[in-house]
């Protein structure tokens, strides 16, 4: 089946792409292999400057980059120039500090000298989704190509022409052959590659389903994975919030990539004495941006990536109400061509509801009554997920004190939930395991090698 580049906001065929042959896949292989023998052995300034011109390239076409995006998979062209910015300040960042992560660290032992190596593990495989086509890739890559691994990218097929504009980008930058490489290919090619005792490890960001398959063939292999599987983010608002903060703050969170972001916000729990005044605001907020064109610098919100998603996201908006819930914003597919999806609002939304239950990839806000904080955070934590939470109060040891109850891998008091290469990503529960960015996620893929000199 061909990869196929789609305009989610006409529907128009871009380009189709050929599966990567079996043969060419076990070149690319051996390439890889080749190369990561080669390239850990490259010193941590080379790999560093390396990175450094990359990010130079990211931020020179970022509005070119930013384009491929928007037609491939709806983002606004304004906020694929800011995903390149990203992309380009993690390269920087592992440039500038990777060498002090990978420095080997002294133990203090009864021998002559004990020592902590930090050695690449080789060729790891990437397999990536659509919503963050650049960043999704960078957030691994950086810290991985610093430490001195290679990658195999299997990036998700609608967003193909993204995968190849990475590769190229990489090798202008002065990567050599076989330091980074994209296949086209289907699912059913990871269980192979897997299995081949060339590839070390895997990286997924997806949905629990894929993760699981992966995992499953990974342990199978006793390979390293890293498992990033989307979230069902609470938005905490308790009853000493600044509400007006919390409620432009909380249309923003929901409306991230057009609300197709495992951190974006979901569902919303505030506390029943200042939701009134939240869901007022809230709903001026998520009324405000413009929903359109995703090449117009002015539009703010765009379509749904496919025209199959949007379906699943309104079939969760519909059973929700089926349920009990209420429309307060929105709630029906737009007219006309393309995947387009109005921001929605959804009241009295309770457990057993697909709007609680489920992650919602659209811009769809669940709004949640809580009676006071501990029945916040047992509401909070009453998901499956655990990837980002947001609480919202003027007291900050408070929020701090609700920080540690809650089951998530990143907690942001007062602020907007997002990555950093300077803090770990990841998640519990059915979000995954493993972390990403800073230190801890450039460590996943080293092999921390104990030193023991008599």
């Amino acid at each position: 089946m061909p990869f196929q580049s789609i305009n989610p906001a006409t529907g128009e065929l871009l380009e189709s792409f050929a599966d990567t042959p079996v043969d060419q896949v076990e070149r690319a292989v051996a390439l890889a292999d080749a190369a990561a023998r080669d390239w850990r052995g490259r010193s941590e300034d080379e790999r560093a400057r390396l990175l450094t011109a990359a990010a130079r390239i990211l931020r020179a076409r970022k509005t070119e980059y930013a384009t491929v995006m928007a037609l491939e998979m709806g983002k606004p062209v304004v906020q694929g120039e800011g995903e390149a910015e990203k992309c380009a300040w993690a390269c920087e960042y592992y440039a500038e500090h990777g060498p002090a992560m990978l420095a080997p660290e002294p133990r203090a032992t009864e021998a002559m000298r004990t020592y902590v190596r930090f050695d690449p593990l080789g060729v790891v495989l990437a397999i990536m989704p659509w919503n963050f086509p650049f960043w999704q890739v960078f957030r691994f890559a950086a810290p991985a190509l610093m430490a001195g691994n290679v990658v195999v990218l299997k990036h998700a097929p609608n967003v193909p022409r993204c995968a190849l504009a990475i590769v190229e980008l990489l090798t202008e930058a002065g990567f050599p052959a076989g330091v980074f490489q994209s296949l086209f290919v289907e699912p059913d090619a990871v269980p192979r590659l897997l299995a081949d005792t060339r590839v070390c490890a895997v990286t997924l960001t997806g949905s629990p389903r894929a993760g699981a398959g992966v995992a499953e063939h990974a342990g199978r292999n006793v390979k390293k994975s890293v498992l990033e599987l989307g979230g069902s983010d609470p938005f905490i608002v308790l009853v000493d919030a600044d509400v007006a903060a919390a409620a432009e703050t909380a249309a923003e969170a929901r409306l991230v990539n057009s609300g197709q972001s495992c951190i974006a916000a979901k569902r919303f729990i505030v506390v029943e004495r200042v939701f009134d005044a939240f869901l007022e605001r809230f709903s001026a907020a998520m009324r405000r941006p413009r929903m359109g064109d995703p090449l117009d610098r002015a539009t703010e919100i765009g379509p749904q990536a496919r025209l199959d998603l949007r379906r699943t996201l309104h079939t969760q908006v519909e059973e929700s109400v089926r349920r009990g819930a209420r429309v307060v914003l929105g709630g029906r597919a737009a007219d006309g061509p393309g995947a387009f999806y109005p921001p929605t609002i959804l009241s009295a939304v309770s457990a057993g509801m697909p709007a609680f239950d489920e992650e919602t990839f659209g811009p769809v806000a669940a709004l949640v009554r809580a009676r006071d904080d501990a029945d916040a955070v047992r509401l909070a934590n009453g998901s499956s997920y655990g990837l980002g939470a947001s609480i919202w109060s003027r007291d900050r040891e408070r929020a701090e004190r609700m920080a540690r109850e809650i089951e998530a891998g990143v907690v942001f008091v007062n602020g907007m939930v997002k990555s950093d290469p300077r803090v770990p990503f990841g998640g519990v529960k059915r979000s995954g395991y493993g972390r990403e960015l800073s230190e801890h996620g450039l460590r996943e893929f080293v092999n921390v090698k104990t030193v023991w000199i008599a």
